[in-house]
């Protein structure tokens, strides 16, 4: 599967931007990308969010500044009981420009060029209130709104996503290929996948694939399968009652003292504890 790209000016009609409150059943794989900046604010909800080559477990209150054309997708859900719910800003490079000339927002500028690889940024509850006030705002109104945000976002503390050694290669026969297995990966964790069948995917050998997910994503074929199976053994232990040797089995785990020996590297703690907590 290749990167979507999302087209955002149909979306906005006439507005200077685009801004969305979006409230879903769950968060739906949907590996894509746009040449807008993009701020996600995860309003509830937790799962996994993929950036560029970053993998990583995301909770309600997850706020993410996104580059130009830089593949992402948050995946995940809360319980049967209760929707997910995301708020998403996205605007132009032409929409912007013209005020990061100005020497007032020079700490804005320094902001989007950070977001090419992805900023997590640390914000508190008045704060995450103003972005979700964005959804109402109108007009003149909601631009000043805006560049308040956006300049408030500059002083938060914040951490890049993406490794320094990421590339972005949109359209790409290596873009093509990670897609390929990500998806396969997303649609089947929960099942026993060998190294071999995921590398007929793309049809390498076992070794050259290795070699060629490390180098693509930062990380190992078994290590971003392992992350997929206890993000969704965290959901589990959180909303259901399932024993855990019955959540070990639902996410892919072979064996019940394998499951706990990577519970415990991944979350410090093991998986009766995470549940306790």
């Amino acid at each position: 599967m290749k990167a979507i790209l999302e087209d955002i000016p149909s979306k906005k009609g006439t507005a200077s931007f685009y801004v969305s409150r979006n409230i879903v059943p769950s968060f739906e794989f949907k590996w894509h990308y746009h040449p807008e900046y993009e701020l996600t604010y995860i309003v509830r909800g937790t799962g996994y969010r993929i950036v560029g080559n970053s993998h990583e477990q995301f909770l309600s209150g997850d706020l993410v500044l996104l580059g130009s054309n830089l593949p992402h997708t948050w995946w995940g859900k809360l319980d049967d009981n209760h929707s997910s719910e995301a708020v998403v800003i996205q605007f132009s490079k032409e929409f912007i420009e013209p005020f990061l000339s100005l020497n007032e927002c020079q700490t804005v500028k320094q902001l989007l060029e950070k977001s090419s690889r992805g900023l997590r940024i640390e914000a508190d509850e008045f704060f995450l209130g103003k972005i979700t006030k964005l959804v109402e705002a109108k007009d003149f109104e909601s631009i000043l709104q805006l560049l308040t945000i956006l300049n408030e976002l500059a002083d938060k503390p914040s951490s890049i996503l993406c490794a320094e050694s990421y590339h972005n290669v949109i359209s790409k026969k290596i873009e093509s290929r990670i897609n390929k297995i990500c998806s396969y990966l997303q649609n089947h964790y929960q099942e026993s996948i060998s190294l071999k069948e995921v590398a007929d995917i793309v049809h390498m050998s076992e070794s050259n694939f290795c070699k060629f997910f490390r180098k693509s994503t930062s990380t190992t074929f078994s290590d971003y399968l392992n992350d997929l199976r206890i993000t969704e053994a965290c959901h589990l232990l959180l909303y259901t009652d399932d024993p855990i040797n019955k959540v070990a089995d639902s996410c892919g785990f072979e064996s019940l003292s394998y499951f706990n020996r990577v519970f415990l590297s991944k979350k410090q703690m093991t998986p009766s504890q995470f549940r306790k907590s």
